[in-house]
């Protein structure tokens, strides 16, 4: 990880998700970690999502010990079904879910042309058809009890610049979520339910280490010459499920901290 990040402290606001049951994907490392995070320090009760449940126990202890409230849930994001089973036990384990961030995802990190059609196929399960299939399934669930919601996908700068260095179908599935939060806002609008994205930049997290690997230092070519702390989405998140945004829907905020062009 590079060692241009700075550390922030978990937020000190004054937002209150008391009451509220929050389900993160991809919350064993990374965003969905932080994201899990600060939910929990706000008073939502989160479900965390992914495939390491060994690492979904460590966070959720770490989670409990600060005196929130946290419930591991096993869930492979390219089996669907497991995908609506993961709500049912978020639900059953925690309440019925008003909160989802969509955060599993995975780069392809290839040439378009050079990418085998299993890892195609990957890339459009974990980045499109399981976000699509959570939010559903959310989704009916709060419009059969009558109740609002939130959910916030986790999209990318790369949805709106692509500089041709690999990660094209990258590329295309996030600009693919920023239109799934466009249309399924405007669908349930009527029901309460606010969908809208945060598409960050380049941040420190376990995904960025692999393309650090492979790419060298990439923060010389920004203008601020460093990467994005998990911790400057906060006020996003954050934002984006609080009462602060009833008005907001099919929203895409971009957070890049100046990275790349417009």
């Amino acid at each position: 990880m590079s060692d241009k990040t700075m550390t922030y402290p978990l937020p000190n606001v004054s937002i209150d998700l008391k009451g509220q049951t929050a389900l993160v994907t991809g919350a064993s490392s990374g965003l969905g970690l932080r994201f899990a995070k600060a939910l929990a320090s706000c008073g939502a009760k989160v479900a965390l999502a992914a495939r390491r449940i060994d690492r979904l126990e460590a966070v959720a202890a770490e989670i409990r010990a600060a005196g929130g409230q946290a419930h591991p849930v096993a869930m492979d994001a390219t089996d669907a079904n497991q995908l609506v089973a993961a709500v049912a036990k978020a639900e059953e384990a925690l309440g019925l879910v008003t909160i989802l961030v969509n955060n599993a995802g995975i780069p392809d990190a290839q040439r378009a042309h050079k990418m085998p059609l299993e890892l195609v196929d990957r890339v459009i399960d974990i980045n499109i058809r399981a976000p699509y299939v959570l939010s559903c399934e959310v989704a009916r669930r709060l419009i059969a009890a009558g109740k609002p919601g939130r959910i916030v996908n986790i999209a990318s700068a790369a949805a709106y610049n692509y500089r041709g260095q690999g990660a094209a179908l990258y590329s295309i599935s996030k600009a693919a979520v920023v239109r799934t939060t466009e249309t399924l806002a405007v669908e349930w609008a009527r029901f309460g339910i606010n969908v809208n994205a945060i598409a960050p930049g380049a941040f420190a997290s376990e995904m960025m280490d692999g393309m650090l690997e492979r790419m060298g230092d990439i923060t010389a070519g920004f203008p601020r010459k460093r990467l994005g702390d998990p911790a400057q989405l906060d006020s996003t998140l954050l934002y984006l499920v609080s009462p602060a945004s009833d008005a907001v829907t099919g929203t895409s905020i971009r957070v890049d901290d100046g990275q790349h062009s417009r």
